[in-house]
Parts: C-alpha cells; structure tokens; sequence
C-alpha cells in the first residue's frame, strides 16, 4: 500500500517496543479544523496498530482496535500492510489452544483471541484485502 507511512511498512523487529507516536504533520496548527479529527484517528489507529507487535501493549490495541474497528475506514488495508501485525493476530489465536483440551481458557484469554479474530474479520471482509487474505489461507492449506 503505497500510503502506509514508513513506521508501519517495516516496522520494528517482532516483539519489539513500539517506536514513540508519529508526529502530527508538517504546518499543522493546535486548532486543526474538523478533518484534523479525522487525522487524529488515524494517527491513533496507526499507533494501536504498531502497538500490536509490543507483548507489553497488545492487549490493549487488541481491545481499542476492535472496539472502534468500525469508525476506522482503513483499519483493514493498514493491518494487512503493516509489518508483522498479522503474525501478532495469528499468535493470538495459535496462544490458547493448550487451555482449549483440558478447557481452561480465562474470560481474559477468550477476550483477547475474540479480539483478534474480530480484526482478522476486519481484514477478511474488506475489499482491499478480502482476495490477498483469501490467497494466503489457500496457499497455506
């Protein structure tokens, strides 16, 4: 994706801390007009989607980012594109199956994977990304 700012197209090494917020753009003023809100989201979504490669932030992007995957219009193609935000969401998922047989999986464990699941839906259901995210499930099987 040609738009995805530099931080996210190769982020940091996997697992990584996050790199600090990404500075507001050049010649923007304290009183930013009604799409400076929107910029604001984005600049929250790229940082939630950043902190998802951080152990230590994961479960609260997790949570934000599902929760507010709807007002985020480019949550998908910036999951999808962003560097190792996938694989982070697929260890979610591959985490839990020890507590699935015998059943001991927490309300916290179960959030968090439902969490994940419901971006990976996200990504699954978005034009942009549906046939790409199709075409790894198909290689892979």
């Amino acid at each position: 994706m040609a738009n995805l700012p530099p931080s996210l197209a190769a982020g940091p090494s996997f697992g990584a801390p996050s790199p600090p917020p990404l500075p507001p753009p050049s010649g923007s003023s304290a009183a930013a007009p009604p799409a400076g809100g929107r910029d604001r989201k984005m600049v929250s979504a790229e940082q939630l989607v950043l902190d998802l490669c951080d152990p230590e932030l994961r479960e609260n992007a997790l949570l934000e980012l599902s929760k507010k995957r709807e007002i985020f219009q480019d949550l998908a193609p910036l999951l999808w594109h962003s560097f190792g935000t996938v694989a982070a969401l697929l260890q979610e998922i591959v985490s839990i199956y020890p507590s699935l047989s015998p059943p001991t999986l927490s309300p916290v464990a179960s959030n968090r994977v439902c969490n994940a699941l419901a971006l990976l839906q996200c990504v699954a259901s978005h034009p942009d990304t549906r046939i790409p995210f199709l075409n790894v499930a198909v290689v892979n099987n």
